[in-house]
């Protein structure tokens, strides 16, 4: 079973400290919603475990199956099986969606044989079946994969778009930073059953969020809350609802958080 292991993680940015000894584990088959307001640090861990070279890791370790992968490239990384859904996903004029997608699935395909190239590309015809499929699966018309990526989307189509990445490149471990932010109720539904459609033993999620809302619908096994750059508190399910019935003010009062 692939673990994703974040151990003692500092984290700076243009030399402010955001991560302050954060700790976390996140194994194939289980879901762990990691909540907490603006500025606590969610979207500095999520850019983080993909390498993004903005955050500077200051101390501290993370690691997938055992192995660090903090002197990785971010595509490096997604070869070993990570994925990460973005908050606020680009718009690529003139790239469909499909293409996109079967030259990262090509590629995702390499892992082993990085030099031959031949050897497990799948034409664009196979494709065409395999993504026909998933969208079939996410309930999402076959229109879609036609379009440009993100060009002219709605907030909720973007966040489809990521999950139907999701599906195709079936990371182990899949970080999904607030993919529940800005949509209503529809289309929050629609992402949710889309991931817990994906959801299963060969894969693991991490899922950041500022609302219980998308927890109704998605069930976490595991619920952490992030305060100050460090998780402060983690429970069950029933930390969520506490948490929408109190807010946060009543952690940081408890740990003398300012």
């Amino acid at each position: 079973m692939v673990e994703l292991e974040i151990k003692d993680l500092y984290v700076s940015v243009e030399g402010k400290e955001i991560l302050k000894g954060f700790s976390l584990r996140v194994r194939q088959g289980e879901i762990h919603a990691l909540m907490g307001p603006n500025a606590s640090g969610k979207s500095t861990l999520s850019h983080t475990i993909m390498g993004h070279p903005r955050y500077k890791v200051e101390k501290g370790d993370i690691l997938l199956d055992g192995e660090s992968i903090l002197k990785l490239s971010p595509d490096e990384r997604a070869r070993k099986g990570l994925f990460l859904a973005f908050q606020y996903p680009l718009e690529i004029p003139g790239v469909s969606l499909a293409n996109f997608l079967r030259i990262a699935y090509n590629n995702m395909r390499q892992v082993d044989k990085p030099k031959d190239m031949s050897a497990e590309v799948v034409s664009v015809f196979k494709f065409k079946e395999i993504l026909k499929e998933k969208l079939k699966l996410l309930k999402m018309d076959e229109s879609f994969a036609n379009r440009y990526i993100n060009e002219g989307f709605s907030g909720g189509e973007k966040k489809k778009c990521e999950i139907l990445q999701m599906a195709i490149l079936r990371p182990k471990i899949a970080v999904l930073d607030e993919t529940d932010s800005g949509l209503d109720i529809d289309a929050l539904k629609t992402v949710a059953k889309g991931i817990n459609t994906l959801m299963g033993p060969d894969m693991g999620i991490l899922f950041i969020t500022h609302y219980q809302r998308v927890l109704r619908y998605v069930r976490p096994n595991y619920v952490h809350i992030l305060l100050d750059g460090r998780i402060v508190k983690s429970g069950k399910e029933g930390l969520a609802l506490e948490l929408e019935e109190k807010g946060y003010d009543w952690i940081k009062k408890e740990l003398s958080i300012g």
